[in-house]
């Protein structure tokens, strides 16, 4: 469960740093919003490097780590993109996450 919350943290200051210019921030310098993201994503690199670390030393493979920080960077994602850009969900964004929660079935059968 360790490994699942610091994901969690992590995917939402990663999509922070990714995409917090796009709404109100179009207009700043490049460089400023560059620099404002490597910060965010110092913070993130400290929940996702010890997510990693526990999740791997508790059994986990590198390929279910990735396909599991994948799958929760949708779920963050997903939500971003509704209550802060805006934008609509729709039945495409759906069936993506489905393709991916099934390839997190497929990496963890038989484990």
């Amino acid at each position: 469960m360790p490994t699942i919350l610091l994901l969690v943290a992590s995917n939402v200051f990663m999509t922070i740093a990714w995409y917090w210019h796009l709404k109100g921030g179009m207009a700043r310098p490049l460089l400023l919003v560059i620099l404002i993201s490597w910060a965010i994503a110092l913070v993130e690199y400290c929940f996702a490097v010890p997510a990693n670390r526990i999740g791997y030393a508790h059994g986990w493979s590198a390929g279910q780590l990735k396909i599991v920080q994948e799958a929760i960077a949708l779920i963050v994602f997903g939500g971003f993109m509704v209550w802060v850009l805006g934008e609509p969900l729709q039945w495409r964004h759906l069936a993506a996450f489905g393709c991916i929660m099934a390839a997190v079935g497929f990496l963890f059968v038989g484990r």
